[in-house]
């Protein structure tokens, strides 16, 4: 993947407990500063043979030119409907239930603790596709 979104949290440590427990990342990388707390975590987001990866960081007092605020990011799976469940029993906020898009796709969303929505769906963008 040449692709990497990063996010910036309040709270990367919860963010990283959110993301495995409630969507089903892997952690890959967490590195903390002297003090313990998280400075930089990678995650992984494994479909099928594909794997993504999602770069973490604390946002920083004072403001942070790479803190964009929040975010819309798009998962790929077989099986949303999984998804939404493992996010249901994780107390995860349902933005939106399983449901069959008119292109297709059969996607659920939800937001994490800090305010991202994560859309997760079967429809793969392609850039070979129009």
């Amino acid at each position: 993947m040449s692709i990497h979104p990063t996010l910036r949290y309040d709270d990367p440590r919860a963010a990283i407990a959110f993301l495995t427990t409630a969507l089903g990342f892997r952690e890959v990388a967490v590195h903390t500063g002297d003090d313990g707390a998280v400075a930089h975590a990678e995650l992984a987001w494994d479909d099928g043979d594909d794997t993504g990866l999602l770069l973490i960081g604390p946002r920083r007092p004072g403001g942070d030119r790479f803190d964009t605020g929040r975010a819309v990011i798009y998962l790929t799976c077989d099986d949303p409907d999984a998804v939404h469940t493992r996010a249901a029993a994780a107390g995860a906020e349902i933005t939106m239930g399983p449901v069959d898009q008119d292109y297709g796709s059969r996607e659920c969303a939800v937001a994490d603790p800090e305010g991202n929505t994560w859309s997760v769906g079967t429809y793969r963008p392609s850039p070979g596709r129009p």
